[in-house]
């Protein structure tokens, strides 16, 4: 099985970090080890072996510390499994349908062969910084839409396919 995965994100209000944290700590239950970190702080992928990046959606793009992350380590990630997820609708969409990825997303995954994408609900709570998110809050259409039980299986999903990947390459 792949030893170390990154799962890095971008958030605003930390709803997405929350997500990515469950993500690292269900891989570490699956026997893996991973480390969540914000997209910006991250100066290399060389030490992992598997990356997970998460943005939040802010108006239909992808937060722009999870863009930027993927930008500056397009290279790097070109030669590893990489999964991608986005959180952002307030409301039940994600848990109704499978969400397709926001055009931005798609060309990502288009460009690095990305292994899968998933929306996930998103949260908005009071307190929210950025005056967007003020007025989406008085006008009562906040809230918290994750489901953390299906952001737990995508993870036991991606922990699965590593132990894959891992027998596919040592079968070469």
């Amino acid at each position: 099985m792949a030893e170390t995965v990154l799962v890095a994100y971008g958030t605003t209000n930390g709803s997405t970090a929350e997500i990515a944290e469950t993500v690292a700590e269900t891989l570490r239950e699956g026997g893996l080890t991973a480390r969540a970190l914000p997209a910006r702080s991250v100066t290399s992928v060389a030490p992992y072996d598997a990356v997970v990046v998460g943005g939040g959606l802010y108006a239909g793009r992808w937060h722009k510390d999870a863009r930027g992350f993927v930008r500056r380590h397009r290279a790097e990630l070109a030669h590893r499994p990489v999964w991608l997820f986005s959180s952002g609708p307030l409301d039940n969409s994600a848990a109704d349908r499978d969400i397709p990825p926001v055009r931005g997303v798609r060309r990502t995954m288009n460009k690095l062969d990305v292994q899968g994408h998933v929306t996930f609900g998103g949260c908005l709570k009071e307190g929210a910084k950025g005056r967007i998110a003020k007025m989406i809050i008085s006008s009562g259409k906040g809230g918290d839409f994750r489901d953390f039980g299906v952001i737990e299986e995508w993870a036991k999903g991606i922990a699965v396919s590593l132990a894959r990947l891992q027998r596919l390459s040592g079968q070469l």
